[in-house]
């Protein structure tokens, strides 16, 4: 379940809620900057259009030379819920564990690569605070979107990918990829036997990819309040429930104003990790 999955299925909820249709209209690129600067600068308060936007509106504050502030720029309607990574590499790879990548990153032979989504993305992130924790040198390489980089893992050209669950998870049960760690602190319902990062040694390793909606700044708080409400309902659905359950996902805070500081605090911590230099930011 993906960002486009999840924000289809949680439209079809919320336009039950709402009594009117909610669409998905898909603006991708730039980390998703691309869609966060359309609800901020164009999109009138109106409560006709809201963004439905991931981690990676917190990290690309610090990260992206051109990016949306949503402090400043846009205004919190509420949060979903936070989803955890799958680290996978191909069945038929030499890799079987998590350590079993490291070890090889450590012998200076050929490069460990790691694909990802796209540069401030959460495959991208989750990649960049292993190579910290481990204290592991890996090639970061980005594509267009975690679908693309599948290509390239099966084939052995990119080593690993942390893809967000609810993608990754439909690649494992084809087959095609063998999951080598979860990174969240616990493990997820649907794949008890995939031990987390940190159990495989990465001690209280965590990276979860979040996901909530913003509305333009102005519109008013009824509005706001209206939207919450149908949100809130539809994140109750049985349905929606277990299907979050099985993909491991962590409960945010939902409420408007909560949300906001929940994302605030993100945003912090990646500036803290880009004034350490822990993390660079994307200068093209």
């Amino acid at each position: 379940m993906e960002i486009n999955t999840l924000g289809r299925i949680l439209a079809l909820k919320m336009s039950e809620e709402l009594g009117q249709q909610v669409i998905v209209d898909l603006r991708p690129g730039a980390g998703g900057n691309i869609g966060a600067m359309y609800v901020a600068k164009q999109a009138k308060p109106d409560g006709y259009t809201f963004l439905f936007a991931a981690s990676s509106l917190a990290s690309n504050v610090s990260l992206m030379k051109q990016s949306v502030d949503p402090r400043k720029e846009l205004a919190p309607m509420g949060g979903v819920a936070a989803i955890p990574n799958l680290m996978v590499t191909a069945a038929d790879g030499p890799y079987k564990n998590m350590n079993d990548v490291f070890a090889k990153a450590k012998t200076n032979s050929d490069p460990i690569v790691f694909g990802s989504s796209g540069y401030g993305t959460g495959s991208h992130l989750t990649g960049e605070l292993v190579k910290i924790a481990a204290g592991v040198n890996m090639t970061h390489v980005p594509y267009r979107g975690s679908g693309a980089v599948y290509q390239d893992l099966i084939s052995g050209r990119v080593s690993v990918l942390f893809d967000v669950m609810g993608s990754a998870l439909g690649m494992v049960q084809g087959g095609k990829v063998i999951p080598l760690g979860i990174t969240s602190l616990k493990r997820a319902p649907s794949l008890p036997n995939v031990p987390t990062l940190a159990e495989q040694g990465l001690a209280n390793f965590e990276m979860v990819t979040w996901f909530g909606m913003y509305v333009p700044p102005g519109t008013p708080a009824d509005i706001v309040q209206k939207l919450n409400l149908a949100l809130k309902k539809s994140l109750e659905a049985p349905d929606i429930r277990k299907r979050l359950a099985d993909l491991g996902a962590e409960p945010i805070p939902i409420g408007a104003s909560e949300f906001g500081q929940y994302v605030v605090n993100d945003i912090v911590r990646w500036e803290g990790l880009v004034k350490a230099g822990k993390i660079a930011p994307h200068n093209p």
